[in-house]
């Protein structure tokens, strides 16, 4: 529910629009979890949690904490209260969350270098990762929809305006309040279960071998400083530079399309606000399905062209949107392409990732939080900048924001997509390369 909140969020709790870009911007504190994230000592990982004391990670106890308090009405907070008060009040929250939840996804994500190194093993975990994501993410819109849906059954009345009941507004703070208890409840029970990603479960590694002699060199999984590794990774010619804007762009494309894909049913194309729970809902059926696929096509076709199959999927969605002024019923459709496009590069995206760790294994949270970094800031800073051109700073929507709100979709998909492709194609040019690093070698 992170991506795809904070329409909602700015609706439900009338947040001026022109005002969440700061907030949001919050995301871009997420990288410095990947320089402190201690090494894995060793390259396999057995977890062995019978009998072993297991406490919450400190990412889950931020997230525990703040997330019920972004979604529920700001404390002391009246009809004059300025707008500024009310974000120093979500501010610390936010931030709070962010930097949870970039302990928990950043620590699981370095575990997929850890645990295989054969390459369509990594498509294949990243994959099935991004499935159980996605069913996590259904049953929150799942839980959404039957909570909108109660709502309005239980307003019906002659004294209920039919505009209000269908729109998303004020009215509907307590579903939001109800829906974030909900996901912490369930989050919170799933993290006293052995294995869970968000708990310090004793582990048992397989010893190193004996290291080795001096003079001689490390072998290619050996243990090497985690910021020299990580920096020589990112650094390395044909590797870093491209993949790291590669999912950059990704990321803009998938969390930006996730954001205003709420305002843009209700606004522009006038939707009931229950189509912002059923209509994630089949971009997430749609990317649950096609996750699968993920490791017989790249192993088929290799990650670029898989990359590239994606996003032409995405510039399909980007040209339908454009060119159809009301999709009426076609929007189920236009949602499914989406999700499809949307799960094919990010899986290929993360898969690429994990081809830049390669063997270095001890690098990897150091990787992965760097290209948390350009992520959050790239993000943070589309946000701000969207949400300057708003066409109604002093009110929620005015009849100006229907048209622009269906050129931000347009945009965020189309526009990222080409940015997107012309950043593949440096892939083309200057493949993934490793090269071994040997530290004696420094000054």
């Amino acid at each position: 529910m992170q991506g795809s909140s904070g329409g909602d969020w700015q609706g439900a709790l009338q947040v001026p629009r022109p005002q969440g870009g700061p907030v949001t911007s919050a995301q871009s504190l997420q990288p410095a979890v990947g320089p402190l994230s201690p090494p894995c000592p060793s390259p396999r990982v057995h977890l062995a949690c019978p009998g072993v004391t297991v406490s919450p990670s400190p990412g889950t106890v931020c997230v525990l904490l703040s997330f019920p308090f972004i979604f529920s009405p700001c404390l002391g907070c009246g009809a004059a209260t300025p707008e500024w008060a009310a974000l120093l009040y979500y501010g610390p929250f936010v931030v709070t969350f962010q930097f949870g939840w970039a302990a928990t996804q950043i620590s699981h994500l370095s575990l997929i270098p850890e645990l295989v190194t054969n390459d369509h093993e990594k498509v294949e975990l990243t994959a099935l990762r991004y499935a159980f994501t996605v069913v996590a993410n259904i049953t929150v819109y799942g839980a959404a929809w039957l909570l909108l849906h109660l709502q309005a059954k239980s307003r019906t009345g002659p004294a209920m305006d039919v505009d209000v009941s269908e729109q998303l507004g004020v009215q509907d703070m307590s579903v939001f309040r109800n829906l974030s208890l909900l996901v912490v409840g369930v989050g919170a029970g799933a993290g006293v279960l052995p294995g869970g990603s968000g708990l310090s479960c004793g582990a048992r590694e397989r010893a190193d071998p004996a290291p080795p002699a001096q003079g001689s060199l490390p072998r290619s999984g050996a243990a090497r400083p985690l910021l020299a590794a990580g920096r020589a990774g990112l650094t390395a010619p044909s590797c870093g530079p491209q993949v790291g804007v590669l999912y950059m762009t990704t990321r803009l494309i998938v969390n930006l399309s996730q954001t205003y894909m709420a305002m843009y049913l209700t606004y522009s194309l006038n939707l009931p606000k229950r189509f912002i729970a059923t209509i994630p809902l089949v971009m997430y059926l749609s990317g649950f399905c096609s996750s699968f696929l993920m490791k017989p096509i790249n192993k088929s076709i290799g990650r670029t062209l898989t990359y590239f199959l994606g996003l032409l999927v995405v510039l399909a969605f980007a040209s339908w949107v454009a060119l159809a002024g009301r999709l009426g019923v076609a929007v189920y459709a236009a949602a499914a392409l989406l999700g499809a496009g949307c799960a094919t590069i990010l899986v290929t995206s993360l898969a690429m990732t994990a081809d830049l760790i390669g063997p270095h294994t001890h690098s990897g949270a150091f990787v992965y939080g760097a290209m948390s970094f350009s992520d959050k800031v790239a993000n943070g800073l589309a946000v701000m900048f969207i949400q300057s051109l708003h066409p109604c700073p002093s009110e929620l929507c005015c009849r100006a924001c229907v048209g622009f709100y269906h050129w931000v979709m347009v945009a965020v998909t189309g526009g990222v997509g080409v940015a997107a492709a012309l950043s593949l194609c440096t892939l083309l040019i200057w493949p993934i390369r490793l090269r071994s690093w040997d530290p004696g070698a420094q000054p």
